[in-house]
């Protein structure tokens, strides 16, 4: 009788998608960790950092759509692990940073090329057609590890980060993507379990009907707004708890606890969207968005922005994982990548513009409460239209 195996193919392909997402979820937000030691020791404005944050957001979305199309066609292997490749290189180089040209070049496009490449994208669309059963929470397993990344990488690099200098992080963070491209071709498997039901004919509509439909919009502005948000809270929020009078240790420490309240906010979500779909999950992080920008409105103490950041992180992960089944239940899993994909993009399309927004906010003014006001509204924006997706679509098939 053969032996079973330890580990299946479906478990390898869940613990690959996990250390994808955390090294690329910890690397990414090494920028909000390291902004200000950047400006202050190389003399640039915030704005200037924020403007790579902001091409970073716009090439990686674009990256994503790209992979995820692939994903729909091919196996995840060489997308994601020339994702990785090209990342390591990137944010390695970006040790050498000397002037504001030099982040946008390595930041803003080889960086992101990478980071959008290996990115919940192709991940969750190998995860999805792996767990065609559990779905949501599958998805939401994975996805943890860009909370877990956040909390981990962040966590450790702010403890460091006193002993050394912002630029050994941007180093060994290239060092870490680069250790485990070999690693990721050993785990994937050519072609994923349940990828040939998942790719039948018919089953589901494509990138151009779907953009016919009430569902399709409301995705996209929902993801959009979504995006604003968490880019400009994840960019700003060590900086802003800097200038608050928060020590960069407590401060980055803050960044890295959103990584752990994230990580209960998407197994939570992934969870619940199996029971009760995927609309109510989303509706209550934007409730939750809506009542700690409107504390922090009103109060900027230590204690606030540490509610805040803790009780933000606790949404930022939430709409991960729930992507491929507001995609799969509304257009079906036919070209689940290229739907996820541009959904994605928009949201981090959207996510530069708020890193930039933020950026410029606090150069004009000093401070960041008109940017906290966009915020509160544009959530608020994002719940009304969240409750209008509470009935799907009927699939089509074509």
């Amino acid at each position: 009788m053969p032996r079973q195996p330890v580990i299946n193919s479906a478990t390898l392909i869940l613990l690959a998608g996990f250390l994808v997402l955390f090294i690329g979820g910890g690397a990414r937000f090494a920028v909000g960790l390291t902004l200000k030691p950047i400006v202050d020791d190389l003399g640039w404005g915030r704005s200037e950092l924020g403007l790579a944050v902001a091409l970073f957001q716009v090439v990686s979305a674009g990256a994503m759509f790209l992979a995820g199309r692939f994903a729909d066609t091919a196996g995840p292997r060489l997308v994601l692990g020339g994702g990785l490749l090209i990342s390591g290189i990137g944010i390695g180089l970006m040790s050498l940073m000397s002037v504001p040209w030099h982040a946008l070049v390595l930041y803003g496009i080889v960086f992101a090329l990478g980071n959008g490449a290996a990115s919940m994208v192709p991940v969750g669309v190998m995860v999805t057609r792996a767990f065609p059963n559990r779905t949501g929470f599958a998805n939401a397993v994975v996805m943890s590890g860009l909370g877990v990344g956040q909390l981990v990488m962040i966590a450790t690099l702010a403890a460091v980060l006193v002993a050394i200098s912002w630029q050994s992080v941007y180093l060994w963070l290239g060092v870490a993507h680069l250790v485990l491209v070999p690693l990721l071709i050993v785990a994937i498997p050519k072609s994923t379990p349940g990828q040939s039901k998942a790719a039948r004919p018919g089953d589901g509509i494509g990138l151009r009907k779907a953009a016919r439909t009430r569902q399709f919009w409301l995705l996209i502005a929902i993801y959009a707004i979504c995006g604003f948000d968490d880019f400009f809270v994840g960019t700003h929020v060590v900086a802003f708890a800097q200038d608050q009078g928060i020590d960069v240790f407590l401060a980055g420490n803050l960044l890295a606890l959103m990584g752990l309240t994230g990580l209960a906010g998407v197994l939570a979500a992934g969870a619940v969207s199996d029971r009760l779909g995927p609309v109510w999950p989303t509706a209550l992080a934007f409730i939750a968005r809506i009542a700690v920008f409107a504390l922090v409105m009103i109060d900027q103490s230590p204690l606030s922005i540490a509610v805040f950041a803790l009780v933000f992180g606790l949404t930022f992960l939430v709409t991960a994982p729930l992507t491929v089944i507001f995609v799969s239940q509304n257009f079906g899993t036919r070209h689940l990548g290229a739907l996820t994909g541009v959904i994605t993009m928009v949201h981090h399309i959207a996510g530069g513009l708020g890193a930039y927004v933020g950026a410029a906010v606090f150069d004009a003014t000093g401070q960041y409460d008109m940017a906290f006001v966009l915020m509160f509204a544009s959530s608020v924006l994002a719940l009304l239209l969240t409750l209008l997706l509470r009935q799907p679509r009927r699939i089509v098939p074509g």
